[in-house]
């Protein structure tokens, strides 16, 4: 159970990066950009944390 939760957690650790990446990339105003960072970080951090059992 401990290696599925890891594995788990270093999927969404590397989907996270990808999209970060990707927000990068966008022709987009810097201001919004942050903001779909911020947005990608915290729904990034819940799932891990539902990973975790903590909700």
């Amino acid at each position: 159970m401990g290696t599925s939760v890891l594995i788990s957690i270093l999927i969404t650790f590397l989907v996270i990066v990808l999209i970060l990446w990707l927000v990068q990339r966008l022709p987009v105003e810097a201001k919004i950009r942050q903001i779909i960072q911020i947005v990608v970080i915290v729904i990034g951090i819940i799932a891990m944390l539902k990973y975790l059992a903590v909700f």
